[in-house]
């Protein structure tokens, strides 16, 4: 009897998955271990694993299509054996999970800084369909879309032969052996000559178009939404003097070049948060409504800003790894997390976030806590400014972190406690190399 593989479950708050591409046809011969086909998640796309060994003699779900939880994707038997499509199953339900029930998912948004606490919009929850061809939607497959930008190919300018047009892997490499999609060899409307760049330009800024809610994205609106209006955030902010920090990081990175080891802020960011959580552990806590868990181990994740949503890979035991080991963990989750390649297990269990929009030049922010964490830190950008040393004005660099937690959990003496730690720690930063 032929055996049927369904779609699993590949990360925690997943409810559909997308059928990205099949790595085998109907027919091949196939063992345990083989990776059968490309599965994207609201999170990641991942690869399906093959648990039979047999012929694959049938494919139930098409490159491109949507499948839910526990339907049919193939079967696996002997060679010559018929195989019929079982009967579908119900989809799951999609409504928002509770937030004692989902220990990670994608990083909250970071909200813009402002005077006063931004309020949150509704948000439709429902699990997208794939939208029609009319919607203006550019269908494209995360490994195409990946080839694409390697390869300096406008996607815009390509003709998908994948289901419903949906751009694969073979239509990219078709683009470039033809030389017709190079970016930036878009015709120009009405051929004008250069006439003052972006601000002399005229015409719509844009495409007209509506683009179906992505599960990620679908999935980061039901959690912002529900961390914003259940969740009694508060915030306190710190300036810290970033002079030490950026002294010491400077002389680690050219002192260690050979060695491959380039420092960077967040890297820093990271190990001393997870200082000061074993000065404040209160701080490492999480809401579970009937309890509260104070855990052990300082789990620090960060946000990482991807095409369509965030995610927050996960370094783990933080407090007891070297900066040096917390950097290289860092960077390659953010890699994976780029790539979609995270697996499940590197992006929850986080007992902290930390959310940096520093790079960008934001200098204060204030990020929506990540349930079931207590809070979470915002980073902002080093600041160049006037400040008093020795009883005078000198020419200083500071840095403002600003922490959002949960009333429930973390009273302000807490807060402000875990501050002063974080700050006294990154102005004494050779601190985090003993």
């Amino acid at each position: 009897m032929a055996n049927i593989i369904e779609m699993p479950k590949l990360s925690d708050t997943m409810t559909v998955g997308t059928l990205v591409k099949w790595l085998r046809k109907e027919g091949d011969a196939v063992k345990s271990g083989d990776m059968l086909a490309e599965v994207e998640t609201d999170k990641a796309t991942m690869e399906l694993e093959c648990f039979f060994d047999g012929t694959l003699l049938k494919i139930f779900a098409p490159d491109g299509s949507q499948v839910a939880l526990g339907a049919p994707l193939c079967a696996v038997g002997k060679p010559g054996e018929t195989v019929e499509a079982p009967a579908p199953k119900a989809a799951p339900a999609t409504e928002a999970p509770k937030a004692e029930a989902a220990p990670a998912a994608p990083a909250p948004s970071p909200v813009a800084a402002s005077a006063s606490e931004p309020k949150s919009a509704p948000v439709a929850p429902a699990v997208p369909a794939t939208p029609a061809a009319s919607t203006g939607r550019l269908r494209i497959s995360p490994l195409a879309k990946k080839l694409a930008a390697e390869k300096g190919i406008d996607p815009a300018l390509v003709q998908g032969s994948g289901p419903h047009g949906r751009i694969v892997r073979a239509d990219i490499l078709a683009a470039e052996k033809a030389g017709s999609a190079k970016l930036g060899s878009a015709p120009k409307a009405g051929g004008a000559s250069f006439s003052g760049g972006a601000i002399g330009a005229k015409g719509p800024i844009q495409q007209e178009r509506a683009v179906a809610v992505s599960t990620m994205r679908g999935v980061i609106a039901r959690r912002l939404l529900e961390s914003k209006t259940t969740i009694p955030h508060f915030y306190l902010d710190i300036e810290v003097d970033a002079e030490p920090l950026l002294s010491l990081r400077e002389q680690l990175n050219k002192g260690l070049a050979d060695a491959g080891v380039k420092l960077s802020v967040n890297d820093f960011i990271l190990k001393a948060s997870a200082e000061a959580l074993r000065r404040v552990p209160d701080v490492n806590a999480s809401w579970h409504g009937a309890e509260i868990r104070y855990h052990a181990a300082a789990h620090v994740s960060f946000a990482v800003a991807l095409p369509d949503g965030l995610i927050t890979p996960v370094v783990f035991n933080a407090h007891e790894k070297s900066i040096f080991d917390v950097s290289k963990d860092a960077k390659s989750l953010g890699k994976k997390a780029k790539d979609k390649k995270l697996a499940p297990a590197e992006f929850t269990g986080g007992t902290f976030c930390v959310s940096n929009l520093g790079m960008m030049g934001i200098p204060k922010f204030y990020p929506i806590i990540n349930p079931p964490n207590a809070a979470i830190l915002g980073v902002g950008s080093t600041v160049t400014k006037p400040v008093v040393k020795n009883g005078g004005i000198v020419v200083g660099q500071t840095l403002t972190l600003t922490l959002s937690a949960d009333h429930r959990v973390v009273d302000g003496a807490v807060g402000a406690q875990f501050l002063a730690a974080l700050k006294s720690v990154l102005e004494s930063p050779a601190l985090l190399l003993v």
